[in-house]
């Protein structure tokens, strides 16, 4: 029988790992919570040897009592990806209906049938689709070890974070971008007697700016988890034009790639980390959906 005092009988909230003999312990399974060490145990394991402790952590956000009644905490969802982009689309196009309509009330109609959106709002479908395209592949990864969420706001601004994978080798801040047709490469300039400079190229265009932003998402999410698990950069271009062979590489730390390439990341994260459901938790509560 484990020490009253020291140890409790409970259900996991979060899956974990047995401190003892390393068996993975499923979310809802029954475990023995140890105070003294903040660990978990299998109810098979022996109790080993404690000191008696008189500074006991009695709440634990990791674990809760056991009881008939009591159902697991899910996990935060996900999110919808494309989701801001695709109403911003949505809100310039019937403003500009609108527009239209007010101003020519009998031939509004005919002139939006024959006439374009402007590439300012056809810009916001495009970065919808890259989005959503992207967030249905990234889904069909989805598992306990390898957590999601999607179109992300981050406070105090009107900037957002498309997706975030949360996996137990660290977490993969992923920015989609729809560039049809177009190459990205990286262009590196300076070297030997000049400082060495990296550029993103994608067609006939410097995008470097697509890199800066993806790094100022990475600090972000570094400070919010701290130690917790390491942070990585992606910029994801879909539908662009990729060599058959190659083609990925990295610029000033972050990884540009496609979705092809970036699915069998996610497979291969590793075996499940209870630092993967904690980060999960922390990372939804910081960053609302957008």
């Amino acid at each position: 029988m484990p020490n009253e005092m020291t140890e409790k009988r409970m259900r996991l909230r979060y899956a974990g790992r047995c401190r003892l003999c390393g068996t993975t312990l499923e979310a809802r399974t029954e475990a023995v919570y140890e105070r003294s060490t903040k660990t978990v145990r299998c109810v098979a394991c022996p109790s080993p040897p404690q000191a008696p402790s008189h500074d006991l952590d009695v709440a634990d956000p990791v674990v809760e009592t056991l009881s008939p009644a009591m159902e697991a905490e899910p996990a935060p969802a996900p999110g919808t990806a494309g989701a801001s982009a695709r109403r911003e689309f949505e809100r310039r196009q019937a403003r500009r209906e609108e527009r239209i309509r007010t101003k020519h009330p009998r031939l509004g109609g005919l002139i939006l049938a024959l006439s374009d959106d402007p590439q300012s709002t056809t810009a916001w479908n495009s970065g919808a689709l890259g989005e959503e395209r992207l967030g249905h592949g990234l889904d069909g990864c989805a598992s306990d070890t390898v957590r999601l969420l999607h179109d992300r706001r981050i406070p105090g601004t009107r900037a957002n974070i498309d997706h975030l994978a949360i996996t137990p080798a660290g977490v993969l801040v992923i920015d989609a971008k729809r560039y049809v047709g177009q190459r990205p490469a990286l262009v590196v300039e300076g070297g030997l007697l000049r400082p060495r400079i990296e550029k993103l190229k994608v067609g006939a265009r410097d995008q470097t700016k697509l890199v800066d932003g993806v790094l100022k998402q990475v600090e972000l999410v570094a400070g919010l988890l701290g130690d917790a698990l390491p942070v990585q950069g992606c910029l994801c271009f879909i539908e662009a034009d990729w060599p058959l062979i190659g083609g990925a590489f990295t610029v000033r730390g972050v990884d540009v790639l496609w979705p092809k390439k970036l699915y069998p990341r996610l497979a291969a994260a590793g075996p499940f980390d209870a630092s993967v459901a904690e980060a999960h938790a922390l990372l939804a509560a910081a960053l609302p959906p957008a």
